[in-house]
Parts: C-alpha cells; sequence; structure tokens
C-alpha cells in the first residue's frame, strides 16, 4: 500500500464527506459560506522603488479568483515601505509599522471598499519586517527590527489587536528569537512565523514557531524552511490546511516555493518556482489561490504578480503586474485567507 502524503485530499463515500489527510488520520474538512461582498480579494500597501530610495502610499487591490493588472485602492496615511505586518479579518485588512524610517502605527481598510486608511493605534514597539497573521478575530503581529536602514536590531515581540475594534497592540508573548523578515501565514486556529534574520549573529535562520491564535503565551517550534534553508525576507500565505511560503533571500535571492500542513509540526516539502526570484515580495490567498506580489530581486526588481492552486503542487503562473515604479516591501492581506 502506497502511504498517503500529508495534505492529501479525498471525499468519502460512506459519510458524503470531504476530508484531508494529516499526516496521521483522516480529518473531515469544515465548510461555510462568508459573504465577501464581491469575492475574494487582496490589498496590498506601500511598497519603494528599485533603489530603495522612494517610498509610496499607495494602496492597491486585486480579484484573487481572476488574473489581472491590481487596481488602485486609495492611500494609506504617509509614504512608507516594509509593511509585511499585515492581517486581515473577512471586513478589514491591518498594516503595522513599516519604515519611513521606523513607524509604530497601525492603519486599517474596509476591504470590500475603496478608499484611504483609517488609524487603528499603535504597536508596543516601533519596527518594521513584522510577521503578520490572524483569523477572524485576533490579529498577531510578530518580531521585525528596530534597526534603521538594515534588518539588525531584531525583537521577539508577539502584539496582539482585536481587527474589529480600534486600539493598540497588547503583549502576546514571544518568539524563539529575536527576528525580523520572517514568512507568516495561519489557520483558524495556528499562526506559522518562519525564517528571518536573527537578531545575532545577525544571519538568517530556518526555523518555523507556531502560535495558537486564541491563547496568549510564547512560540513553540514547528520545523524548519528544509527546503530553502535558512531565509528571510521571503512570503507566506494559506488556505485553513496547508501554508505556502515563496521567495526570498540568504543572501541572494531565491524563487522557491514550499508547503507545509499548518495542523502538524514538521519541515517544509518543495511545491515547485516562483516566475522570478525575488525577495522582499508579498502574499495573499483566498482558500484555493496563492498570489505572490512584486519584490526585489537580483540583479533588478520585479513588479510581477504570480499566482499558485494551494492544495496542488508545481510553478507559479503569471497573474499582471503592480504599478511599475514600486516593486517591493508591500504588505499584503485578503477577505478570504485560510486563517477565516
Amino acid at each position: 500500500m502506497s502511504e498517503v502524503p500529508s495534505g492529501a485530499m479525498r471525499f468519502n463515500s460512506d459519510s458524503q464527506k470531504l476530508e484531508y489527510y494529516d499526516g496521521a488520520q483522516w480529518l473531515q474538512v469544515s465548510t461555510f459560506s462568508t459573504n465577501l461582498n464581491g469575492g475574494a480579494r487582496g490589498v496590498f500597501a506601500g511598497g519603494e522603488n528599485a533603489a530603495g530610495t522612494t517610498y509610496t502610499s499607495h494602496i492597491g487591490y486585486i480579484n484573487i479568483a481572476s488574473t489581472g493588472n491590481s487596481i488602485t485602492f486609495g492611500s494609506l496615511s504617509a509614504a512608507k515601505s516594509q509593511l509585511s505586518g499585515s492581517l486581515a479579518s473577512s471586513t478589514r485588512g491591518l498594516w503595522a509599522g513599516g519604515y519611513a524610517p521606523v513607524l509604530s502605527a497601525i492603519e486599517f481598510v474596509t476591504i470590500a471598499s475603496t478608499g484611504n486608511s483609517t488609524s487603528f493605534g499603535n504597536l508596543s514597539i516601533a519596527r518594521w519586517a513584522i510577521a503578520g497573521a490572524s483569523n477572524s478575530t485576533r490579529g498577531l503581529f510578530a518580531g521585525g527590527t528596530t534597526g534603521p536602514g538594515t534588518i539588525s536590531a531584531g525583537v521577539n515581540e508577539i502584539d496582539y489587536v482585536t481587527i474589529a475594534s480600534t486600539g493598540n497592540a497588547i503583549d502576546f508573548g514571544d518568539l524563539q528569537q529575536e527576528v525580523a523578515g520572517s514568512a507568516s501565514c495561519a489557520s483558524s486556529t495556528r499562526a506559522l512565523v518562519a525564517g528571518g534574520i536573527e537578531d545575532a549573529p545577525n544571519a538568517s535562520v530556518n526555523t518555523i514557531n507556531f502560535i495558537t491564535i486564541s491563547t496568549l503565551g510564547n512560540a513553540a517550534d514547528f520545523g524548519d524552511s528544509s527546503v530553502s534553508g535558512a531565509v528571510s525576507q521571503f512570503t507566506g500565505c494559506s488556505n485553513a490546511t496547508r501554508g505556502v511560503f515563496g521567495g526570498g533571500g540568504n543572501p541572494g535571492v531565491t524563487n522557491i516555493i514550499q508547503y507545509v500542513t499548518i495542523s502538524t509540526l514538521g519541515n517544509t516539502q518543495d511545491f515547485g518556482d516562483l516566475t522570478a526570484a525575488r525577495a522582499a515580495l508579498a502574499a495573499c490567498s483566498s482558500s484555493t489561490r496563492g498570489v505572490f506580489i512584486a519584490g526585489g530581486a537580483n540583479p533588478t526588481a520585479t513588479n510581477v504578480i504570480d499566482y499558485v492552486t494551494i492544495l496542488t503542487t508545481g510553478n507559479a503562473i503569471d497573474f499582471g503586474d503592480t504599478p511599475s515604479g514600486t516593486t517591493s516591501g508591500f504588505g499584503a492581506c485578503s477577505n478570504a485567507h485560510g486563517g477565516l
């Protein structure tokens, strides 16, 4: 009998239910209908030009189920970059921290509409290159760096907010390391924070942290990013069962896409390749599709958007483009990701 791979899906003809394999047992897939007010939408904000000398306040959006170039949504309160601390509920998208220089502000938009962002509150510590993840009610901002200009002086703080309200972030616990430039994703119960640059000895790590979103406390060990090895400034997205990480640098940029089954523990497995190697990219997702947005690359940056089907494996496919001139340091979120 052949071994069933973790994350495999089947239709159980006895129970008439869809099931997935978590590596040890078959579990029933829970389904629900959410009012997405126009469908699964990805929203991204901020960023910088290829030289890293000009920041933007631009907010753009895409319709995840389709393909095409991004559309203007509105503007942030100020031009800033390195907004990877981004997360969302089914109605609100949040961006925290960022660089212009180091910032603590949290801003939000109503995803189904268009318009400028509104002030939400502040982080406990001003920082950038943060990992953001959420379920439908609670958002987490993990790690980041307080250093000016380059990723240094990393922190291990995890803050949380209640997405439906406004106010300052509250202490949740700590990551296993002081890291910045990590990738993140979530199911409705668990958030993952992968890789990043550790404060000392200022080198990329391959560790993956996991956090139980509804509790308070420190992160625990999940496994390693074994496909790419130690990597930072990459990005993650997910559906309810599978987390997908793409791109990054260590120090050269990579096109590797890798995945994990969120409900288990273990190392990443190979998924495929991005259409272009790049770091400082952003990602968002629906229940079926993960989208990777622009990013800085070596020797050139790209404004390409590409996508994958999360429950399969394979190389990314071209989706469209972001506005020319701004290519990296976005923060992206969606109203249909795996934590909802």
